[in-house]
């Protein structure tokens, strides 16, 4: 997919959004694949990746667009499935009131404009992050993103990964689906677009 930081251009709107509509989203997980809704409640972009706790962003403004609650109270839920393809998270976050007018309603252009490539860093992990074309969702707005991760794991050696990661702003909640695989791995891996498409499923199923 190309790597532009274009979102949709409709007007939010979280009409009729139900979260535990998530659960449905287990059925479009490829065959085999083992489904389970034990995602963390403090879920984010982030969190899937890896980079839990205190972060480090270069620049340190783009690491809004991978937890858009900003670490501020709020509640995760979703399926996870895992495969020969990958790792597949569909997940819906409740955000807490917001602290501005519009504050959940569509990610900042001005960072957008300045994050088509960033790093970040954790305890254990690092990231390096690119935007990359989302889907086009009615009444919301979506970004993509590409991470390259590299985990250090206590026997000193390094677990890389990819994940490919869309997300849609929809007022008071978000929305996000990501599909990590392993690089170096001789399976066929699920691809970017499966990524997007599930997460048009997800939001479809999230306003039925």
């Amino acid at each position: 997919m190309p790597t532009k930081a274009p979102t949709s251009l409709s007007r939010p709107s979280a009409t009729g959004v139900n979260p535990a509509n998530i659960k449905r989203i287990g059925g479009q997980l490829p065959p085999g694949y083992e489904v389970t809704s034990g995602i963390p409640s403090v879920a984010s972009p982030r969190v899937i990746w890896g980079l839990k706790g205190e972060v480090t962003a270069k620049p340190q403004q783009c690491a809004a667009l991978t937890d858009p609650g900003n670490g501020r109270d709020q509640a995760a839920q979703g399926v996870s499935g895992s495969g020969s393809g990958g790792i597949v998270d569909a997940v819906v976050v409740t955000l807490p009131p917001a602290p501005g007018p519009l504050e959940w309603q569509a990610p900042d252009h001005t960072v957008l404009a300045g994050c088509g490539q960033w790093s970040m860093t954790a305890l254990r992990a690092e990231a390096n992050i690119r935007l990359t074309d989302p889907p086009h969702i009615d009444g919301a707005e979506t970004i993509g993103m590409v991470a390259d991760i590299r985990t250090s794991v206590e026997s000193g050696t390094e677990i890389d990964s990819r994940a490919y990661t869309f997300i849609a702003y929809l007022g008071d909640y978000y929305a996000f689906t990501t599909v990590t695989t392993d690089p170096g791995s001789a399976l066929p891996a699920l691809t970017p677009q499966f990524a997007a498409d599930l997460l048009v499923k997800t939001v479809s199923a999230l306003r039925g």
